[in-house]
């Protein structure tokens, strides 16, 4: 069967790096909505005992498995998807693109983080899922649990800051390095707060992929912009 002529055009203008990102951004929202049905409805409890289980010592599910040494790194690394630490690291970036002369590019990214905060605000709202009380917290909470503040808005500013700085990198794995460091940080606050207690582990897979589909629409949305001439463009990969 053949594609029709305009579709078939719209493939060939589109780049493959586009295309895969498209790709990637409408399977996260696949997954974010797969979740939030699935726990709706209940599927998801089975799992998220298990798995919230497996992190405390058998017999005892007060007691995280590790001992109060990793406990106590463990609430450190909550601490990087906490508003203050994110709030630091994004004012630094900006700064950065400032000194750069990237004015229009550092607006861009307070608005894009500004954003995925205010996306975030909207998901909780929209669900009323009770925190865990399968074993005990450690640390304070105070919203609804589903789905993760700390492991959205850490996908969301750390991934977004990243791509943001990438475009100003002209070495692919330099650029690779910015987006790997962004991943890993993003899963440890994700892992942390199911450690802790104080998330169900389809919590933190849903802030994962909402917040990962909101980076990296934002770099589509930047790629366009450079083109225009709304931001400044992307520098060149050096070969």
């Amino acid at each position: 069967m053949r594609l029709p002529a305009a579709l078939t055009d719209l493939f060939r203008r589109v780049e493959t790096a586009t295309l895969i990102v498209i790709l990637l951004i409408a399977g996260a929202l696949w997954v974010f909505v797969g979740l939030a049905s699935e726990m709706m409805e209940g599927e998801l409890h089975a799992f998220d005992e298990s798995v919230l289980l497996a992190l405390r010592t058998p017999g005892d599910p007060a007691n995280p498995i590790g001992g109060p040494q990793i406990e106590l790194a463990v609430r450190d690394l909550t601490a990087l998807g906490g508003v203050t630490v994110l709030t630091l690291i994004s004012l630094s970036v900006l700064t950065f693109l400032f000194l750069r002369r990237q004015r229009a590019s550092a607006i861009f990214l307070a608005v894009a983080i500004l954003g995925g905060q205010a996306l975030s605000h909207l998901a909780k709202s929209g669900f009323s899922r009770p925190r865990p009380d399968l074993v005990p917290h450690g640390v304070e909470v105070a919203t609804a649990s589903f789905p993760s503040g700390h492991s959205m808005m850490a996908a969301v500013t750390y991934l977004t800051l990243a791509v943001m700085l990438a475009r100003t990198e002209g070495q692919l794995r330099m650029r690779a390095f910015y987006v790997a460091v962004a991943a890993i940080l993003a899963m440890l606050v994700g892992i942390s707060r199911v450690y802790l207690g104080v998330h169900w582990p389809s919590d933190v897979l849903a802030g994962w992929a909402l917040g990962a589909a909101w980076a990296l629409g934002v770099w589509l949305l930047a790629r366009k912009m450079a083109r225009k001439g709304q931001i400044e463009p992307e520098r060149s990969v050096e070969t």
